[in-house]
């Protein structure tokens, strides 16, 4: 694990797609997934979502396009969007906008670099987009991800995040039936009853 005052958070104002090649690539590859049912009826309606075991591993990459470079650029001046240094090093990146008719904080993008997981550098930078967004009367923190990201789950579930909602046709008519589901997770936060925000 990497020491604390060996990582020193930044607020970033832009993100470009040369800090998208210093981290790598955003891929993950898994022998689990959280396959989700839906039960229908006049009656009841219920999704499950149950951790099962995949027969063969499966692989996700993605590269952002130019829309998602668009929609950096300009939310990433908005103050909620924080780069992880080593040195002059770039080793970690959240990307997330104020979601001001709601009061939260969304986050779009969320990355450590290959070499550097698993080293509490993912843990450091969400603490300090928590401490960033309580400082400032924010209500919650949302992310999207995948029932077919394991570990990113449990990541988020270490820092606080609790599912709340899942997607059956987020991606695609045929989600489920393909097995890729958007999985919707929150993290609230107590919203402090005096003080002024940091921003």
């Amino acid at each position: 694990m990497i020491p604390i005052e060996a990582i020193c958070m930044k607020p970033i104002h832009k993100f470009t797609s040369e800090e998208q090649h210093e981290l790598g690539d955003c891929r993950y590859a898994t022998h689990l997934q959280y396959k989700v049912t839906k039960i229908d009826s006049e009656e009841r309606t219920m999704i499950d979502i149950q951790l099962v075991e995949l027969e063969e591993p499966y692989h996700k990459a993605y590269t952002a396009s130019e829309d998602d470079w668009e929609l950096y650029s300009r939310i990433a001046p908005q103050g909620y969007s924080l780069g992880a240094y080593i040195g002059t090093s770039l080793v970690g990146v959240v990307i997330a906008e104020e979601v001001k008719w709601n009061n939260t904080v969304l986050i779009w993008h969320f990355q450590v670099a290959e070499d550097y997981r698993r080293m509490s550098v993912g843990r450091q930078l969400m603490e300090e987009l928590v401490r960033l967004a309580e400082g400032n009367g924010i209500r919650a923190i949302n992310l999207e991800t995948q029932n077919t990201n394991v570990n990113a789950i449990r990541f988020y579930r270490k820092c606080g995040f609790e599912i709340e909602g899942i997607d059956l046709s987020y991606y695609t008519n045929d989600d489920v039936f393909d097995g890729e589901v958007a999985i919707f997770m929150k993290r609230k936060i107590k919203i402090r009853a005096t003080g002024q925000g940091l921003m």
